[in-house]
């Protein structure tokens, strides 16, 4: 009978971690999307998609899912690389546009009342 727990603690087990991996693998297929479609998508979405939390209480990673869970990784870390970068073109963007707007004369701070 203790066999036949274990195992169905070792299904229980697999389908979380699945089912984390699921999660996670939506949310980067999100980020990939906003990544595509960012100059489309309110700021409030956008700001609302960085929120994430990871999954608690899973244990260690099942050996059987170690190759999805390390391609997952790898997309991840592409989606920060490239989240990076499009923050780096805006600010240069931003910068180069604030360059381009006409700068207001400036007012003088004093004024000399004896002429």
């Amino acid at each position: 009978m203790s066999t036949l727990v274990a195992e169905v603690d070792d299904v229980r087990w697999l389908d979380a971690w699945t089912e984390a991996l699921d999660a996670i693998e939506l949310d980067v297929c999100a980020a990939e999307d906003l990544l595509r479609t960012a100059h489309l998508t309110p700021v409030e979405e956008v700001a609302a998609a960085s929120v994430w939390h990871p999954p608690t209480a899973l244990g260690p990673l099942p050996a059987a899912l170690h190759v999805r869970a390390s391609a997952i990784l790898e997309r991840q870390l592409d989606v920060a690389r490239r989240t990076a970068e499009a923050l780096a073109y805006s600010r240069r963007h931003l910068a180069a546009a604030d360059l381009a707007r006409p700068r207001p004369l400036e007012t003088p701070v004093y004024v000399d009342e004896q002429a």
